[in-house]
């Protein structure tokens, strides 16, 4: 395996760890990104036709104009743009190669990927939430019928459709299915559709499960996903529905046994917030710093991109005072 050296290693590729190769590169840091998947791997797996919350300005990085055809920007318009801001910027970034190990060391850390083993004096974490789904934890979640992301409704035409959860994913898959020809089921743990489901969404999924064009059981779990059926527990009692195809989209975590392995700890253990300065991203392990949603543990919806992008310029501006020591 080959070995390098660098000053900076980033790991994560999605808009926060290409605004901290960004701010690397300003600097003149010998950096490296390094991605297991794709380029912004996490936006590239959401669904097909999504519209993001925020506006294209709230979402850009490095002062670098995002411009968009819709007042909302879409997945494919913000694919483009994170992907020319690191095409242009001729970022250094290896895509397809997945971290397996960190090691502190006297001087700094030691990183071994499946490619290569590289020496560095800080690095960032930037990993997001989006590759573990929160599992249900019920027999017959295994079944080839059961997926935890959603991409398009194609291929849930004309089937007995069980989405799980109420969040926005959930939402938008609900009325897509609807409306490409799916029949649809909603089954959803607490007793509304929820909170932060986007307001311009909100009044269609209400009205279309008010009408009964989608079925919706609040205050409910599933209890068994079967060949042709799921069960539900439901405040009325127990109920057998028919099901070709269950969407289990009850959100995503980080990955903490990687965190932990690292020897990152939690100032909450039931959400699994790790420790870091507040005001230098720097973890409680010296010279590793988190950035981006990673940094709120099981709470998800707190860090977006829009309000982490500043993370970027924490770090670094830390990172250099460091290095002048």
């Amino acid at each position: 395996m080959n070995s390098s050296s660098n000053d900076i290693i980033i790991i994560g590729a999605g808009p926060i760890g290409i605004a901290c190769a960004l701010e690397c590169k300003k600097r003149n840091w010998d950096y490296k990104v390094i991605e297991k998947g794709a380029l912004t791997n996490s936006l590239f797996n959401y669904p097909l036709n999504m519209t993001f919350f925020s506006t294209s300005e709230k979402l850009e990085i490095n002062a670098i104009p995002f411009i968009s055809n819709n007042s909302k920007p879409t997945r494919n318009e913000a694919l483009e743009y994170y992907r020319r801001v690191a095409t242009s910027n001729q970022l250094k970034i290896s895509l397809y190669e997945k971290v397996t190990a960190i090691f502190k060391k006297d001087n700094g850390f030691e990183v071994t990927s499946d490619k290569e083993k590289y020496n560095t004096k800080k690095i960032i974490i930037a990993t997001g939430f989006y590759d573990i789904p929160k599992l249900l934890n019920v027999p017959g979640e295994d079944m080839n019928k059961v997926a935890h992301y959603y991409k398009e409704a194609h291929p849930y035409i004309m089937q007995d459709v069980a989405v799980v959860g109420a969040s926005n994913s959930a939402v938008d898959a609900a009325l897509e299915i609807y409306r490409k020809g799916g029949k649809v089921s909603m089954i959803v743990r607490g007793e509304a559709i929820g909170e932060r489901v986007k307001y311009w969404v909100k009044p269609d999924i209400l009205n279309r499960i008010e009408e009964g064009s989608i079925k919706a059981y609040f205050n409910s779990e599933v209890k068994h996903i079967k060949p042709n059926e799921i069960v539900i527990n439901t405040p009325e009692g127990e109920v057998t529905l028919p099901n070709d195809q269950v969407l289990a989209l009850t959100g995503y975590k980080p990955n903490f046994e990687f965190l932990k392995q690292i020897g990152i700890t939690y100032s909450n253990n039931k959400k699994y917030i790790p420790n870091y300065n507040p005001k230098t991203m720097e973890s409680n392990v010296k010279g590793l710093y988190l950035a981006g949603v990673i940094c709120g543990g099981m709470e998800t919806h707190k860090w977006f991109i829009e309000n982490s992008r500043i993370h970027a310029k924490m770090i670094t501006n830390h990172i250099e005072t460091e290095l002048k020591k």
